[in-house]
């Protein structure tokens, strides 16, 4: 919506402003790693960082949460739990940002999630741009992630001695004129920032060996490709990759019930496609037994499915799934094998 200039030493007197009025989340050194967390202290913040152990969207969908309590005793009765505090989250890279509007999409459309929804309205989100790879695992520039003009309040760009910001919703110019001390940018700004960006394009490698247009049609196309069995057998079905992905939003629901009989909660926590359990129904069939199955599955998902179903590609190319593997498992690598093998004609 328009340009503003953030001083770098005034970045934070503003995280310090916004504490007052809301949860601050965002970048913190956890060890040699990076993890998003609770900003209690603005010097802890890490916008140089380079991937965090779990995407940002663990605030929007939390790991484990309670949904209602209920009760036996008296009157039979349910009380939904949704907590849901006014956050912003600080320093998304931009292949984080388009896993959200992925989320955006899941738990709006079809049967809307209130408890997401809810987090969703009351969340302000700050990327970054991000202006080297974060590591070898990266392939945000392939999946056409690397940048993003929209799904931000605002978008913070380093200029060195301070950051561009750009605003995308009328919440993010609230944020910035009622807690920062933020300047409209002038004209030798937009030079700086436009170099800033043409330089950034070269570091970046393209990882697939074809066009990320043709990776829905190819999947469809590989649906029996021997190379899913090749992989079941090093895959630990660890579940790890679902964990740590921005766009996996499966989850299982629970009962915790009290020895009375009477009072108890519900929960529901992160679920993964790769286990074992997760497809198994009723009288102990499994529409997914093998693993071979259940890993195809999940690229599927990644290249194909939401595509058709939300018109989003599921993988964002941010690489934790890669870079958390035990054995190097990576969709990279397993996208270009399959592009192999049609080029091949195997």
């Amino acid at each position: 919506m328009s340009l503003w200039v953030l001083d770098k030493e005034a970045v934070a007197p503003f995280v310090t402003n916004v504490m007052g009025d809301y949860r601050v989340v965002g970048p913190m050194a956890k060890g040699n790693k990076y993890a998003f967390d609770q900003i209690e202290d603005p010097a802890d913040l890490r916008l140089g960082y380079d991937t965090s152990i779990l995407p940002p969207k663990k605030y929007l969908q939390p790991p484990e949460e309670r949904m209602m309590t209920f009760t036996r005793t008296g009157k039979p009765s349910a009380e939904v739990v949704l907590e849901a505090p006014p956050t912003v989250i600080l320093g998304i890279h931009t292949c984080d940002l388009h896993g959200i509007r992925v989320l955006d999409k899941a738990f709006s459309e079809g049967y809307p999630d209130a408890y997401y929804l809810e987090r969703r309205k009351n969340t302000l989100l700050v990327s970054i741009e991000c202006l080297s790879p974060c590591d070898d695992h990266s392939f945000c520039k392939s999946m056409g992630t690397l940048t993003a003009s929209t799904g931000y309040d605002l978008h913070l760009t380093d200029l060195g001695d301070s950051y561009a910001v750009n605003t995308g919703s009328e919440s993010g110019t609230a944020l910035l004129e009622e807690y920062g001390t933020a300047r409209r940018a002038t004209e030798a700004d937009m030079r700086q920032l436009n170099k800033v960006l043409g330089a950034k394009w070269p570091r970046f490698p393209y990882k697939l060996d074809f066009d990320v247009g043709e990776l829905s049609t190819l999947m469809a196309q590989s649906y029996d490709n021997p190379i899913w069995d090749q992989l079941a057998e090093i895959c630990l079905a660890c579940g790890q990759c679902t964990l740590v992905c921005p766009t996996c939003f499966c989850f299982n629901v629970y009962d915790e019930v009290e020895l009375n009989l009477q009072e108890g909660e519900r929960w529901r926590r992160w679920d993964s496609c790769q286990l074992d359990e997760f497809a198994r129904v009723a009288g102990g069939e499994n529409f997914r037994e093998h693993q071979a199955a259940r890993l195809r599955h999940r690229l599927m998902r990644k290249g194909r499915y939401l595509i058709e179903t939300y018109q989003e590609l599921g993988c964002t190319g941010c690489g934790r799934c890669a870079r958390s593997c035990l054995v190097d498992i990576s969709p990279v690598d397993v996208f270009n094998e399959l592009h192999g093998c049609r080029v091949r004609g195997e």
